[in-house]
């Protein structure tokens, strides 16, 4: 009896998708990593700020919300050079180049070579906002790769497992670095010389992660995968940022979800916040870090699964169904942090198991949120490119990153001013302080409180979000379909 023939999922859609090597998505995903070397120099900017260029910690956390405002106010005017940006060679690998090549120059310029300049808050603000131009150039780039290496919605969670896994990875081994070996080397203190040698490795680590990102890049970074399907598809402008804005509604909704959650994001994982969770309440900044590297590999595994399940089970489903287990589990870790002495969780075993799990479980989830976010991203290009006919990742990337710069940019300055609020105002929380009341209400409510409020605002943001797993391989058969005409109107 003749085996039937296992029908490919293209041949179930009725889609002709473009899918590439896992091991091109697995190095090209890299950029990710380089990205979060820099994302770690920013968590320290603070300290940067006031140890390095003598300036109080709640004007340095205005300086850096308003300087994040002109990142939010450059990203359209990059997107669209972007999106109008063709070479023989691609676009992609020059744009990471270029902007990894000034945010290392403007990094280096804060932290080592201008760094003791005390009371020079107009050079370091020049500085940031070098770096924030670099910063924007090589987001954009890299933003872009889930929706330009692949058009199959079921591999693209792939894409985006990737990066979450170094996005979790190569953060982790800094932080090993930078807290358990770089620190204790000068006292437990965040001095300039700590910061200086701290930002020296990062650099280092960015530009390799990026050279190998590249390789990656070469089979997918074509002219040919930068093309609308309309007359005209090609030619945008800022016009078509407006109109993207005010017509599509799941990006509309995406934002919504993504932007708070991203918010939450930078108010926690401030250096100051770590200090006041694990230095001052547990007792051992060096604690957080061990939980971290002990739950790497259970941490890729929820990314992993989540993968799984967000190409079963589509994009928003995947999100709904995890941004609830972040829910349930950060209000548990609250009561329990609330009910018992934390100094307790560094020493009692049971305690200390306890607290790693609710960790491991939330971060877990967190994983998975992330997974499904970088494939709705890639979605929403493709519907865009349905519904107008022009390919515009960048611009669906940089709208989505001025969004994003405006409002998550006051991470900083909540954090800031919520820690001065208890006190340190003209001085930056050390491991070495006496815990209070007020410093355990800050932290946790810094820590779990605000995650908390941007995964409430996600569950109501997927309401209203209608890419479904269905609808999306209709916009791909409906992509196929105006590529097909194009090309048949060109053949006569």
């Amino acid at each position: 009896m003749e085996r039937k023939k296992k029908l490919s999922q293209s041949e179930i859609d009725g889609v002709q998708y473009r899918r590439v090597p896992t091991w091109c998505i697995a190095i090209a995903e890299m950029q990710g990593g380089a990205a979060m070397a820099f994302y770690s120099l920013v968590g320290l900017m603070s300290y940067v700020a006031s140890e390095g260029y003598g300036i109080a910690l709640a004007v340095a956390g205005v300086i850096l919300t308003a300087t994040r405002w002109f990142d939010g106010l450059i990203d359209p005017f990059l997107a669209v050079w972007i999106d109008k940006l063709h070479t023989r060679f691609g676009k992609l690998r020059i744009l990471m180049l270029l902007g990894l090549t000034i945010r290392s120059i403007a990094m280096l310029m804060l932290f080592v070579w201008f760094s003791g300049r005390t009371d020079n808050v107009v050079l370091f603000i020049v500085l940031y906002m070098v770096n924030i131009v670099g910063n924007s150039i090589f987001d954009i780039a890299g933003n872009m790769l889930p929706a330009v290496m692949t058009n199959d919605p079921r591999q693209r969670p792939t894409v985006q497992v990737w990066a979450t896994i170094y996005n979790y990875i190569f953060p982790t081994v800094l932080a090993i670095v930078s807290v358990m070996i770089i620190l204790p080397m000068f006292g437990n203190q965040y001095t300039r010389e700590m910061l200086s040698l701290t930002c020296i490795i990062n650099v280092t680590v960015a530009w390799v992660l990026t050279l190998i990102a590249c390789i990656g890049l070469t089979p997918v970074d074509k002219p040919q995968n930068f093309m609308g399907i309309t007359a005209g598809g090609d030619d945008v402008s800022l016009k078509d940022m407006g109109k993207f804005l005010a017509h599509n509604r799941p990006f509309q909704m995406y934002v919504i979800a993504a932007v708070s959650d991203k918010l939450a994001q930078q108010v926690n994982s401030q250096t100051i916040v770590s200090t006041l969770l694990f230095g001052i309440l547990i007792g051992n900044i060096q604690f957080g870090t061990l939980l971290s590297t002990f739950s790497m590999l259970p941490s890729i595994v929820f990314a992993i699964f989540g993968a799984r399940y967000c190409g079963k089970h589509g994009s928003r489903e995947a999100t709904v169904t995890w941004t609830w287990v972040c829910t349930i589990v950060a209000v548990i870790s609250v009561v329990f942090c609330a009910a018992i002495d934390m100094r307790s969780i560094s020493t009692n075993i049971v305690l200390t198991v306890v607290f790693f799990v609710l960790l491991l479980l939330m971060n877990g989830a967190k994983m998975c949120v992330t997974t499904a976010n970088g494939s709705m991203r890639a979605d929403i290009v493709d519907f865009e490119l349905d519904r107008s006919g022009k390919y515009i990742p960048g611009i669906v990337t940089a709208t989505y990153n001025f969004i994003d710069q405006l409002v998550s940019s006051l991470g900083v300055t909540i954090a800031t001013l919520c820690v001065a609020a208890i006190g340190y105002v003209n001085t930056v929380p050390q491991p070495t302080d006496a815990a209070t009341p007020a410093i355990k209400f800050m932290a946790l409510f810094l820590y779990f409180g605000m995650p908390l409020l941007g995964w409430i605002c996600t569950l109501i943001a997927m309401r209203f979000y209608k890419l479904t797993k269905q609808e999306l391989v209709g916009v791909q058969k409906r992509i196929a379909e105006k590529k097909a005409a194009v090309l048949a109107e060109k053949q006569k």
